[in-house]
């Protein structure tokens, strides 16, 4: 039976009460120590009410076992046990991030949309998301903690995913359901010592701890998933701790190189990601070597070899202010990748990269309030590679997106979002693309509703908006398959929707 909130506390005084009974009948030589931590509980616990299930489920645990004989030692023991359950070291946890809505255009069709629509976007080249998505897309992350006697902690994660585009409520037909993150995580092991002594181990599958990314363009600075294991926290100095991580990768099956009879053959290979990530007070330096055995098999443009190894660097700065210039933060990155580390994003990712394929990108981005309710988030994202997948390919782009927000009451704010991105794409005639230079801009206005505002991180949120999209023309010749130069999809674009945002 579900309580109320006056329920739950009543039932979390009992629980408190109980176990000071049990406390005066069996440990009065500990009386004093223990009825301050029974205070402080109280306090934390009527603080934080989401924690009421567990304090209730310890309290009838205490009730049942109040005509048992316990000792001071094993009071303490449960009363250990309630506070780590109370702080969230110990027990389940949910968290989530969603977003879903409707994007229209000026004929009440559903429109193209999304952070990658332009030609650039096979590239990574995204450009802003405010009034520019067309999907559902939900992510549910499953959390049980535990702490043992001895100190060490456990945390055990699993991440199921979801993405369709459909508006449909029933969408199984084309649901792209999956586990995107199963592992375990071992921290405060008191076997670790030295440079070891903070470290956590962790195996299975999952998204790396240190990803990050610039969230108004849905586009991670640098993203390292897969499945493998690793080490976190190795303090090696004062000012330098280390990550030590090898992840897999799985390509899916490619046609082998065979001339003659292309497609005779097939093969697959799995790439491995060993990952050495060092910090050094704000500044950042990941390393990262790549192999995939038998890759260059694979069997791509005339007379060019696939990738089966490849290198890729990154030097990134955390900032704790706007620049040095005001209060907020900011991240700078420069990428680096060579072979099939020339996928400088989403690490080890894509099999179809040529052995001499190299890419350079420079990320940027960062969080100010510019006056008392007017919040500004800037961000740059630029690449230039070559040999990318044909022997003479050639591909440029770069984006200025800015997201603004004014906050009129405290469930109510405008934002604002202007994105612009130029790009020079030259496929040397790779898979049937051709040359196209120019430009896109989009103008978006969206009146927001939320529980609360203040902050760039508030969520969730309700947004109506109406976005402006304009691109040169030559751009909707880039590729006959992508949404440029379809019907109802040509420049100067008028698109409306709503959508919700969460996390939590």
């Amino acid at each position: 039976m579900t309580m109320n909130a006056v329920e739950r506390k009543t039932s979390l005084a009992t629980a408190i009460a109980s176990v000071g009974l049990l406390m005066t009948g069996y440990a009065s030589a500990d009386s004093s120590n223990i009825e301050q931590r029974l205070n402080e509980l109280e306090a934390r616990v009527e603080a934080a009410e989401k924690r009421a299930d567990l304090a209730e489920d310890r309290a009838d645990l205490a009730e049942k076992r109040a005509d048992e004989e316990l000792t001071s030692e094993e009071v303490k023991e449960r009363l250990e046990s309630i506070e780590r359950e109370a702080s969230g070291e110990e027990g389940f946890s949910f968290e989530a991030y969603a977003r879903s809505g409707l994007l229209l255009n000026d004929e009440g069709k559903s429109a193209e949309g999304g952070p990658y629509v332009t030609p650039a976007g096979n590239l990574g080249g995204a450009v802003g998301r405010l009034g520019n998505e067309t999907d559902t897309y939900a992510e549910a992350i499953l959390n049980y903690r535990q702490q043992y006697d001895n100190g060490a902690k456990a945390k055990y994660t699993t991440m199921i995913a979801d993405g369709v585009t459909t508006s449909n409520d029933w969408t199984a037909d084309e649901s792209d359901l999956n586990v995107r993150q199963v592992y375990a995580e071992f921290s405060d092991l008191p076997s670790f010592t030295g440079a070891f002594k903070d470290a956590s181990i962790w195996a299975g599958k999952r998204f790396d701890r240190d990803n990050f990314d610039i969230h108004w363009l849905d586009s991670d600075v640098v993203f390292l998933a897969g499945t493998g294991g690793g080490i976190y926290d190795m303090k090696f100095t004062d000012n330098w701790t280390s990550n030590l991580s090898l992840y897999g990768r799985s390509f899916s099956d490619f046609d082998v190189v065979n001339r003659e009879n292309p497609g005779d053959d097939t093969a697959s290979t799995d790439n491995l990601i060993i990952t050495s990530n060092n910090y050094f007070g704000n500044w950042q330096v990941m390393l990262n070597a790549m192999s995939a055995n038998d890759n260059d098999e694979r069997d791509i443009e005339e007379n060019q070899t696939a990738a089966d190894n490849g290198a890729h660097a990154m030097l990134a700065y955390h900032g704790d202010s706007f620049f040095g210039l005001s209060d907020g933060s900011f991240k700078a990155a420069m990428l680096h990748g060579q072979g099939l580390g020339a996928e400088v994003k989403s690490l080890g990712s894509n099999g179809d990269l040529t052995d001499d394929a190299t890419a350079t990108r420079l990320a940027l981005y960062g969080t100010t309030y510019i006056a008392p309710a007017w919040r500004m988030a800037p961000s740059i994202l630029a690449e230039v590679s070559d040999d990318r997948f044909a022997e003479g390919d050639d591909y440029q782009w770069a984006g200025v997106n800015v997201r603004l927000a004014n906050e009129i009451t405290e469930n109510f704010e405008m934002q604002y979002e202007a994105s612009y991105q130029y790009m020079d794409l030259d496929p040397n005639g790779h898979d049937g693309l051709t040359s196209v230079s120019g430009d896109y801009s989009s103008l978006t206005i969206a009146p927001t509703f939320k529980p609360e505002v203040g902050g760039f991180w508030n969520r969730p949120e309700i947004r109506l908006y109406a976005s402006w999209k304009d691109w040169s023309d030559e751009l909707n010749d880039y590729s006959a398959d992508d949404s440029f130069g379809s019907e109802d999809f040509i420049g100067d674009e008028w698109t409306f929707g709503v959508q919700t945002e969460v996390w939590f």
